[in-house]
């Protein structure tokens, strides 16, 4: 059953912009980029969130819109280089995933407008100057404060009280993976939780990770926000289950398909909040104006299923806070 309230970033933004101005046609094609460390399965429903509210806004692929998809497939050096191709295409603008993606795109250009998605924190990471007026070529929206760490611990002691050991899954080429696992090890410990990190760049690190946290009693996981793990999502689900571990997750994405239970955002959402911002700097907005959007809502999703194979008993808490309940 659904119960998911949508966040909200942009309030009435899209409406807001003038009527006369929105209704305006550009005299060529205009070309979007969008670089991402997914493979194509993960990017379709993203990129279908995103054409669906470019063509509310009045953008259509063939006529006067062209969308140009470069994707890093989990390996971020291949995404810095198709970030370099589609650069020296001379895009209008182009939307870039995570952390990782920004960077890919900034290490071959500082001009080109950006509206990124799934940045966390990009004050402290110096990638902006601040949220109100990022100051430079990229704006967008944000994805998690690395606190959040605290609150994946606290849900995965809720479901399993017996938990002692949690094993982060995270992958260290992204420069985001370090600020998280430190926050979230700094918080373990102040829970009496031995919290440590397994860092995994292939499909092969990752099952010697969840085969090491199996042969610890009382050990739980947590996959840290990850394109790579993201990817990797049915092998990590996959063995958390063979091996009867408990497991918090990022995104829906994973209980979706037999995880246990996800705390994060809709990111089909923000590439609809992202086209937003794409169809106003088409329009002559500067990036450096449009201020960055925190979230204030995240979904809450659990696997009932996966909850009594690993013979759990759900507290009535969790069940409250839940936005999807998979039974």
């Amino acid at each position: 059953m659904r119960r998911r309230e949508f966040i909200t970033l942009l309030g009435g933004a899209a409406a807001a912009w003038p009527l006369a101005v929105r209704a305006q046609q550009p005299d060529r094609v205009r070309l979007v980029g969008i670089v991402a460390g997914f493979a194509e399965a993960e990017m379709q429903p993203l990129l279908a969130a995103f054409r669906d509210k470019l063509k509310e806004l009045g953008w259509t692929e063939g006529r006067n819109l062209s969308i140009d998809l470069r994707l890093g497939r989990g390996d971020f050096s291949h995404m810095t280089d198709e970030a370099g191709l589609l650069i020296g295409r001379k895009p209008d603008v182009i939307v870039a995933q995570g952390t990782p993606g920004l960077n890919a795109v900034q290490k071959h250009s500082r001009t080109v407008p950006v509206v990124f998605v799934s940045v966390a924190d990009p004050v402290r990471t110096g990638l902006i100057e601040s949220l109100a007026r990022p100051g430079g070529h990229a704006t967008g929206f944000t994805n998690f404060e690395f606190a959040i760490g605290g609150k994946w611990l606290e849900l995965l002691k809720e479901l399993s009280p017996r938990i002692a050991h949690v094993m982060l899954i995270s992958n260290p080429g992204n420069p985001t993976a370090e600020e998280f696992c430190r926050f979230t090890e700094t918080t373990g410990k102040s829970a009496a939780l031995n919290v440590v990190t397994a860092s995994v760049r292939n499909a092969t690190d990752i099952a010697v990770a969840i085969n090491n946290a199996s042969r610890q009693p009382a050990t739980g996981l947590v996959v840290v926000p990850d394109s790579l793990t993201t990817i990797h999502r049915e092998l990590i689900v996959g063995l958390a289950a063979h091996y009867g571990l408990p497991a918090v997750y990022p995104f829906r994405t994973f209980p979706a398909e037999g995880g246990l239970i996800s705390y994060g955002l809709d990111i089909a959402h923000m590439y609809r909040q992202a086209a937003v911002y794409a169809d106003r700097i088409l329009r002559g907005a500067s990036p450096a104006d449009l201020p960055v959007q925190a979230p204030n809502k995240f979904e809450l999703v659990i696997n009932l299923k996966t909850a009594k194979k690993l013979g759990l008993d759900v507290p009535s808490s969790i069940l409250a806070q839940a936005d999807e309940v998979i039974e």
